[in-house]
C-alpha cells in the first residue's frame, strides 16, 4: 500500500485537462498504480487542504518502443480525476 506522499505521483497538465478543469473542475493526478479511490481521495485532501467530491480512475497500458534492434516497453500506470467541492481550488492547476 502506497503511503499519502507517494499516492500522488504527480499532476497531469495538458491542453485537454486545462479544458477540463475549466468546463467542469476536474483535476488530474498521476498517482501509484495500487492506490484505490478511497486512499487517493484521502491524499488529495490532505495535501492540498480541499474537500474531494468524486474520484475517478483509469489504468493504462505502458507502450512497445523501439530502438532499432532493441525492444522495449513503458511503464503502465494509472491516471485519477478529482472533481472537487464547489469553491475550492488546487493552486499549481490556475498558475
Amino acid at each position: 500500500m502506497p503511503v499519502i506522499t507517494s499516492t500522488v505521483v504527480t499532476p497531469i497538465v495538458t491542453e485537454q485537462t486545462s479544458a477540463a478543469y475549466q468546463d467542469r473542475g476536474e483535476y488530474t493526478f498521476r498517482v501509484h498504480p495500487e492506490a484505490t479511490k478511497t486512499q487517493i481521495r484521502k491524499a488529495i485532501q490532505e495535501l492540498f487542504n480541499v474537500t474531494v467530491t468524486g474520484v475517478w480512475t483509469s489504468n493504462h497500458r505502458g507502450k512497445d518502443r523501439r530502438v532499432g534492434q532493441v525492444v522495449g516497453r513503458r511503464p503502465h500506470w494509472k491516471k485519477a480525476i478529482v472533481t472537487l467541492k464547489a469553491g475550492d481550488s488546487i493552486e499549481i492547476f490556475e498558475a
